[in-house]
């Protein structure tokens, strides 16, 4: 479908960041003439804490409206991805970004010079209290900072870095195409990226087969090139890690966040304990399915074809605003401006951005994309992209722009919470046993997709940015051994691992921001514990998640969920979480 064939009201308003083009062209001026300015301040940092807020009031200012520029052109790109106006403009901020980052690359380094009894005391300042827990969090970062030189270099170098991913995005968005299949009416269908899971949930088992295969051997195609561009990820992730004298890249990914390395283990370890269950419920869907063989194409069918409904997007809305009523009346109000003041770009179009996800500029309200398709999934996927939403509001509310910004560790709690109040809502008004199972197994699905999934996602990251840092070679081939062999690994002996399989790392977007994705496993761990706390109506508790919520990153992540009384440094959460998958599993193997 043709962007214009869509009716406003289902596309997204960007005007509440920029009335017009007239308005990001005066702003980018704005900001392209301020970069010299942060030079200015070179040199002496060390002065005075009045000289140190006036320098971090005018770097938050020029990084606000960068920030800003950059949000409204890739938006606008996303709404096609073959856009080249909009490919120009997203370019141009792009290199604005890293003159500011070449820029001020001398900052860290020159604060870090300065004595730290003199920085301690310069801190306790009352001109610089906004700041505290910046700077405080800066010096434990002390030993990877480089000289003002190396920053310098590093700052520019990150452009370069960035290329692998820009390729892969530019490649899985705009230029890839899939082959057309005939679909359950007999009509042909072309394999999309908004289509895929949906072909994949198909009752018409040969569909599934002709989607499965017809996108994978597309990628096939492609597989040494993709190889090269991921393996290029996976060393700029490596090299950075190496100049900062971190001992991984993991350690480098997580240290942000202040995250220990031990809780990414810790997952890892927790999930393989739990596998005989996913290998159990591999076991009931290939009963309930009743076939000789289950293939990798029969994972995504839902188990109960009966119950299986389109779900327009009104009454997708409905549903959610039911569904999140826990949270009080003022989130409810929340949700409903966002449903009717155009933060959502609602379905999918020609050259449209694949997938869902929620993004915006401070000082305005937050958007989300979506690429809805009337399926229960998407359903979920609008309480979630909307918890995302959601959370952004009230960190920019409560906090000042420097602490607005939630960690990735935290990002995907508050919208996980909303899948797992939503099925809670839908579970509690099931009419039948065929209904109820029909929830279960949607349910089984999240946990299927979100924790087991994403931690081989995790594990294989590892892995292979191992693999690199010993010196070996990422090949198509080891790719490909890797990620057969852990999909053996995660689904057991009563899963068919088709070889098409192995093709899956190349069309994650996921892996080129490396080591996110174990955040959806302990995200929606923290969120089965939050939500469990609300529906059981634990005094206080909504009020401590709205705290949360408010928190952006005014505090460690660690803390933030401590606020919930959530303790992430533990394998509590995701024990917990794996013991309500198995009871639901017990629960869903008894009706079907």
């Amino acid at each position: 479908m043709k962007r214009e064939q869509i009716s406003d009201e289902f596309k997204w308003d960007m005007s509440a960041i920029y009335p017009s083009l007239e308005a990001w062209e005066a702003d980018y001026a704005k900001a392209a003439g301020s970069v010299e300015l942060i030079k200015s301040f070179q040199g002496t940092l060390g002065e005075s804490a009045e000289r140190l807020y006036e320098m971090q009031k005018c770097y938050d200012e020029i990084n606000l409206i960068v920030e800003k520029l950059h949000v409204y052109a890739n938006q606008h790109l996303h709404e096609n991805t073959a856009d080249a106006f909009y490919q120009g403009l997203v370019g141009r901020v792009q290199v604005l970004a890293v003159q500011l980052m070449e820029a001020s690359s001398y900052i860290e380094p020159e604060i870090l010079a300065i004595p730290e009894d003199a920085l301690k005391e310069m801190l306790e300042s009352e001109v610089l209290a906004k700041y505290h827990t910046y700077f405080s969090r800066l010096l434990r970062k002390k030993a990877h900072v480089l000289s003002g030189e190396m920053e310098e270099l590093l700052a520019g170098a990150s452009e370069v870095g960035e290329g692998a991913r820009d390729i892969f995005m530019m490649f899985n968005n705009a230029d890839i195409k899939f082959p057309t299949i005939t679909g359950e009416d007999g009509e042909p269908v072309e394999i999309t990226h908004g289509k895929y899971v949906s072909l994949l949930e198909s009752q018409d088992r040969s569909v599934r087969e002709a989607a499965f295969k017809g996108l994978y051997e597309t990628y096939g195609k492609f597989i040494n090139t993709l190889s090269a561009v991921y393996r290029s990820n996976v060393k700029q992730a490596c090299f950075f890690a190496k100049a900062r004298k971190y001992s991984s890249s993991l350690e480098a990914a997580l240290e942000g966040s202040a995250i220990p390395t031990s809780v990414y283990d810790n997952l890892i370890e927790t999930v393989h304990k739990h596998l005989p269950a996913m290998h159990k419920y591999v076991s009931v869907r290939k009963k309930k399915l009743g076939v000789d063989e289950l293939h990798m194409y029969d994972i995504y069918v839902p188990l109960l074809a009966d119950v299986d409904k389109k779900i327009p997007y009104k009454e997708a809305k409905e549903i959610v605003l039911e569904g999140l009523q826990p949270l009080g009346q003022d989130y409810i109000e929340l949700l409903k401006e966002g449903f009717t003041n155009r933060w959502i770009d609602v379905y999918e179009n020609e050259g449209k951005r694949s997938g869902a996800y929620s993004w915006g500029a401070y000082g305005s309200h937050p958007y989300v994309l979506l690429n809805y398709n009337d399926t229960l999934d998407n359903v979920f996927t609008l309480a979630h992209e909307m918890g995302h939403a959601l959370h952004s509001y009230h960190s920019d509310e409560a906090q000042d722009y420097i602490y607005a910004g939630y960690k990735i560790f935290v990002a995907e709690v508050a919208s996980t919470c909303n899948e797992a109040l939503l099925i809670h809502h839908l579970l509690k008004k099931s009419k039948d046993d065929t209904e109820r199972a029909y929830l279960l197994n949607h349910f089984l699905e999240q946990f299927r997709g979100t924790v087991f999934r994403q931690t081989m996602f995790a594990e294989f990251e590892k892995i292979a940015h191992a693999k690199a840092e010993a010196g070996e070679t990422l090949t198509s081939e080891v790719l490909c051994d890797i990620y057969y062999n852990l999909n053996k690994q995660y689904f057991g002996e009563d899963m068919v691992v088709d070889k098409e399989i192995a093709l899956e790392w190349a069309r994650i977007p996921h892996f080129y921001t490396p080591f996110y994705v174990y955040q959806y496993a302990t995200g929606f761990s923290a969120a089965i514990a939050i939500s469990t706390k609300i529906l059981n109506g634990e005094p206080g508790i909504v009020d401590k998640y709205k705290k949360f919520l408010s928190g952006g990153s005014s505090l460690d992540c660690i803390d933030l969920l401590k606020l919930c009384d959530v303790d992430m440094t533990q394998k509590e959460p995701v024990e917990e979480a794996l013991k309500v998958f198995e009871s639901t599993l017990e629960e869903f193997a008894k009706l079907v």
